[in-house]
């Protein structure tokens, strides 16, 4: 079994193809990267309940209503708890521990969930972590840690707790997600609205009670909320589950990596923050973690190897008796 996974590993590792599968499963954390911006510049300070239901519930509805696609069987029950743990759960979990500590504690334990990942996918996939990707899962960590942590932290039990819950949450949902695949004919939009609907009926009432009613919103929020339910929630969980369906769970885990170093790089852009000289070597960390999971030691050696032999063949000059003279150079080395 292991060995089976880590020939389809490598398999993966040098298709184009999965290539960009992965790039566009990649536009979902960066996506997410942008939601700090977003919230700070236009949306109503103090309403993370709020923020949340209206990110999943509208776009959900708004799935349904175009598909009119309802789950059948097991997928009723399956839907509701996957959409609970991608999308209810971690949306609360998320804002809980965004505002109860500072952001780059929340980002770091957050930045714990490929390690989580690599847990849940032995016991619940039968995939075997590396030792490669373990080591990389490590390095992230730390690259998000230099990248977003500063002097002054204030830990608050309840938020390290929620920040915690809020990556085994998600780590569980990207297990589950990736173990039950989804039902044969239904679309990943159809797959996404079913969630994205199940979490957003989850966050409303907790957001009436906890809340109380929205306040009036100006154009600015609308706006804010609009981008976040359609390109940062709808459009970037469609592209994620996607992901999740054809490429190694363990490696998609670590495109989340990506989320804290874009909130990073637009704090840096658009609101003027200094990037010190650690902060940008984390931000390098992140990425080449990022990049690195998708690799095996095996497709790393083997694109180190492929560019000898190309070059010893450019260095070969032209004869009347290439052909043979190849066909038997090729003969000795299979001997």
């Amino acid at each position: 079994m292991t060995r089976t996974l880590e020939k389809a590993d490598r398999r993966e590792g040098n298709s184009p193809r999965l290539w960009g599968l992965t790039a566009l499963a990649a536009l979902a954390p960066l996506s997410w990267g942008t939601t700090y911006l977003v919230t700070t510049e236009f949306l109503p300070p103090d309403r993370p309940l709020l923020s949340a239901a209206l990110r999943a519930l509208p776009a959900g509805l708004l799935v349904l209503l175009i598909t009119r696609t309802l789950p059948r069987g097991a997928w009723w029950w399956r839907s509701a708890v996957l959409g609970t743990l991608n999308i209810g759960a971690f949306f609360a979990l998320l804002f809980v521990a965004a505002y109860r500590l500072p952001g780059g504690v929340a980002a770091t334990l957050n930045s714990a969930q490929p390690l989580l990942v690599a847990g849940l996918a032995f016991a619940l996939l039968g995939e075997r972590p590396t030792r490669w990707r373990l080591g990389w899962a490590v390095t992230g960590v730390i690259g998000v840690a230099m990248m977003v942590l500063r002097g002054n932290l204030t830990f608050d039990p309840i938020g390290i707790a929620a920040g915690l819950a809020g990556a085994a949450v998600m780590a569980t949902g990207v297990a589950l997600t990736k173990r039950w695949g989804r039902p044969a004919g239904v679309s990943v939009l159809t797959f996404t609205g079913w969630q994205l609907t199940a979490g957003g009926v989850l966050l409303a009432p907790l957001a009436l009670v906890i809340e109380g009613s929205p306040p009036t919103l100006d154009l600015a929020a609308l706006g804010g909320y609009s981008y976040l339910a359609v390109i940062g929630t709808l459009l970037a969980y469609a592209l994620w589950f996607q992901g999740l369906a054809r490429l190694p769970v363990a490696g998609v885990s670590f495109l989340g990596l990506l989320s804290p170093a874009m909130a990073t790089f637009l704090g840096w852009v658009a609101l003027g923050q200094s990037l010190t000289p650690v902060q940008a070597l984390g931000f390098a960390l992140a990425l080449i973690s990022t990049a690195s999971a998708q690799l095996s030691p095996g497709t790393v050696g083997n694109l180190i190897q492929r560019k000898p032999r190309m070059s010893n063949r450019a260095d070969q000059p032209p004869t009347e008796s290439a052909t043979p003279t190849r066909h038997v150079q090729f003969t000795k080395e299979g001997q």
